[in-house]
């Protein structure tokens, strides 16, 4: 399994780059997974429909199962939020990962950049950027970049850029030795 996030500022295009690359890379064979973080509150079911109903009784934990998918909803009630790490290690196996927001944790990530947002880039102050996907293009960068309309190119990157997650959970993971430091 391997992970790459797609950052950028809000109303880059985030999520309609990512939604145009998933079939280019599941038509490749891939299995893809989405991994996004929301800054608000959500739902992802109904008032009425039954899981919304058991969720808002008080149940902290509500599994929805058909013939067609599953869901596992856990209410926080006050609780920490889930931490990046958490929520990794929760997912299916799969080929790759596809992480949207989450711009401050430390993996491999794509910039989708829009000068018409009006924020600079977020890449000079981000070394886990590997890579910007920019329309019109950004000239002069370090780092690789693509045309975000091009998205055969934008999968090939992805998919060059993803990081194996073992190597990923082993390094957001390291606690320093506190007895190691205290010996220094």
């Amino acid at each position: 399994m391997r992970v790459l996030g797609i950052v950028g500022w809000s109303g880059s295009g985030k999520t309609l780059l990512i939604t145009k690359t998933i079939p280019l890379l599941v038509r490749r064979g891939l299995r893809i997974a989405t991994l996004k973080h929301a800054h608000h509150s959500f739902d992802v079911d109904k008032p009425g429909k039954d899981s919304y109903e058991h969720r808002k009784a008080g149940a902290g934990e509500v599994i929805i199962s058909s013939s067609q998918r599953w869901v596992q909803m856990h209410e926080l009630d006050g609780r920490a939020e889930a931490t990046f790490v958490q929520l990794l290690r929760r997912l299916s196996p799969c080929d790759l990962v596809l992480v949207e927001g989450y711009k401050c944790e430390k993996h491999a990530k794509i910039e989708v950049f829009r000068q018409a947002v009006g924020k600079d880039p977020l890449y000079p102050a981000d070394e886990h950027i590997v890579a910007i996907a920019s329309h019109p293009m950004i000239e002069h960068a370090p780092i690789p970049v693509i045309d975000l309309n091009d998205i055969d190119s934008v999968a090939n990157m992805v998919f060059t850029s993803a990081e194996p997650v073992e190597l990923l959970l082993a390094r957001l993971s390291h606690r320093p030795n506190p007895i190691a430091l205290r010996s220094e």
